[in-house]
């Protein structure tokens, strides 16, 4: 495979080989392991915002980085609310 920096489309080509291996092989399971891999997917997104807060807090208890996690995620929920920003374009563009 070519070094990304060898031509200028080729990241882009790795990009899109990846996209496209990661579509073929959920094609490939049954909705029992999409949910399952979904699934894991959030639990492994979880736990890496429990960590990073716990870092943050400079603390190893758990209970605290979770507390601290649920805040960021009730201050992007409220900045959504507030249309600090959007999950969606508009549908005028």
């Amino acid at each position: 495979m070519a070094n990304p920096h060898d031509h200028p489309t080729a990241l882009k080509d790795l990009q899109d080989s990846i996209y496209r291996e990661k579509v073929l092989r959920a094609r490939g399971m049954t909705t029992d392991e999409r949910w399952e891999t979904g699934f894991e997917l959030t639990n492994a997104v979880s736990e890496r915002m429990i960590s990073g807060a716990m870092w943050k807090l400079q603390t190893n208890n758990r209970s605290m980085g979770f507390l601290e996690a649920r805040k960021g995620l009730d201050r992007l929920c409220k900045a959504r609310d507030h249309k600090v920003y959007v999950t969606e374009l508009p549908h005028s563009l």
